[in-house]
């Protein structure tokens, strides 16, 4: 293992931040210190970028240069902006063919990729970006594939079904990135991915952003990278959620009225409910609708067009609370969520990360409830511990009338347990 926590088959390299950086309390590089094409130097403008993050300070460099990278950020920490730049930066539009290829584990994620990417490329004429995924008409994406473009946001499924339908040619691919590639790999596209990356064979670089490196993640690694550069960004105390984290011992008979009252008796207007199953996440949005509550659910089996028009009414402010599962909500980017309320306890760490980190952005403060019984006591503790949220967690429970929360007392354990006697 290296000292970032992460190793490589092939020679690893740490990654520089680019150019040496005077000593500073501000070192936060340029966009327009960067060799870009002026059209993309514009639309960094246009979009209110001046100082790259910490990742597109290392990152976008590199994938300049043409180097393979692994690269480990937390969610949102501009990831899109720096694979996206050297991307846009090496496009020959003359050629209408597919020379990028960015794969994401959910369509809702590919969306923002996509829109992402358009937004970057707005004042470069003849670049073309085709979004494809599941839940939607083959056809349609079919056509615009074959109308042409440079480069191709995919889920590996719809991906691999375009190519079998010989609606897409990637002989021409040269840079490959995998967004997300811990969940991608976890969700079971491991076998997916292996193969594209086979059928790319004028490939010349892949890059894998990760807000995890997983035992899949360094799989992929060894296969494909050659002498891969190593990014490894922690999330920096000013561009940390702000996150109030509660945990609240309940019943299943009283789970239901808890959620109710903390919505209520803390005025929240965008609130996310996350259950482990898609049968958990309809039967909630029900009970939640037969007390009035504005609400609406997302889970898989919904159609792309019905999971768009739950998003933008989300959004919008005309529905208040969200029911998702985990997967449903997976690359979802909505900047003003008061709360996330984890109804069922997470099956997997990972899911509580992502799930509480859906609240508190954009500098926003934002709570987080855990809701969990006797019998899950020992599996809450053990999730804390292993996700490092123990002390942040404080323990709450309802006053007499059942109206407000009250916050107990944090113990202070003697961990040393050492006794004085005078």
């Amino acid at each position: 293992m290296t000292a970032g926590g992460f190793s490589h088959k092939s020679a690893v390299r740490r990654a520089g931040a680019g150019p040496p950086r005077k000593k500073g309390r501000n070192t936060a590089m340029q966009f327009s210190e960067l060799s870009l094409r002026p059209e993309i130097l514009r639309a960094t403008q246009a979009m209110g970028f001046t100082e790259m993050t910490e990742i597109q300070q290392k990152a976008i460099p590199l994938m300049l240069e043409g180097h393979d990278m692994i690269a480990k950020a937390p969610t949102g920490t501009g990831k899109t902006v720096a694979f996206g730049i050297p991307i846009l930066s090496q496009i020959d539009t003359a050629r209408k063919k597919p020379q990028a290829v960015i794969l994401s584990p959910t369509r809702e994620l590919a969306q923002q990729i996509a829109a992402d990417l358009q937004d970057l490329a707005q004042f470069m004429d003849g670049v073309r970006i085709v979004c494809v995924y599941g839940g939607a008409g083959l056809e349609k994406q079919q056509k615009q594939l074959k109308a042409g473009c440079q480069i191709v946001v995919a889920t590996p499924g719809r991906l691999m079904d375009h190519y079998r339908h010989h609606a897409i040619d990637v002989s021409e691919v040269e840079t490959v990135v995998l967004d997300e590639a811990d969940e991608m790999l976890n969700m079971g596209f491991y076998k997916d991915v292996r193969h594209i990356i086979d059928l790319m064979k004028h490939r010349k670089s892949l890059s894998m952003f990760s807000a995890t490196i997983s035992r899949e993640v360094l799989d992929i690694g060894w296969l494909y990278q050659k002498n891969a550069a190593e990014v490894d960004v922690q999330p920096m105390l000013e561009s940390m959620p702000k996150i109030a984290q509660y945990k609240l011992l309940t019943t299943g008979r009283d789970k239901l009225s808890d959620l109710a009252q903390i919505i209520i008796s803390e005025d929240y207007k965008r609130v996310m409910v996350f259950c482990n199953t898609k049968y958990n996440t309809g039967m909630l949005a029900n009970q939640l609708a037969r007390l009035n509550f504005n609400v609406d659910c997302l889970h898989g089996d919904l159609s792309q067009a019905e999971r768009n028009r739950i998003m933008s009414r989300f959004r919008a402010g005309e529905i208040a609370v969200l029911v998702a599962t985990d997967v449903a909500a997976r690359g979802i980017d909505v900047s003003d969520v008061d709360a996330v309320i984890n109804y069922d306890v997470p099956e997997d760490n990972e899911h509580y990360t992502h799930r509480i980190g859906r609240t508190g952005r954009a500098r926003r403060e934002g709570a987080s409830y855990l809701f969990y019984t006797k019998e899950e006591e020992k599996r809450v503790d053990t999730l804390l511990r292993l996700t490092r949220n123990t002390d942040d967690c404080r323990s709450v429970h309802f006053d007499f009338n059942h109206e407000k929360l009250v916050v107990e007392e944090q113990k202070k354990e003697d961990k040393f347990q050492i006794r004085c006697y005078f």
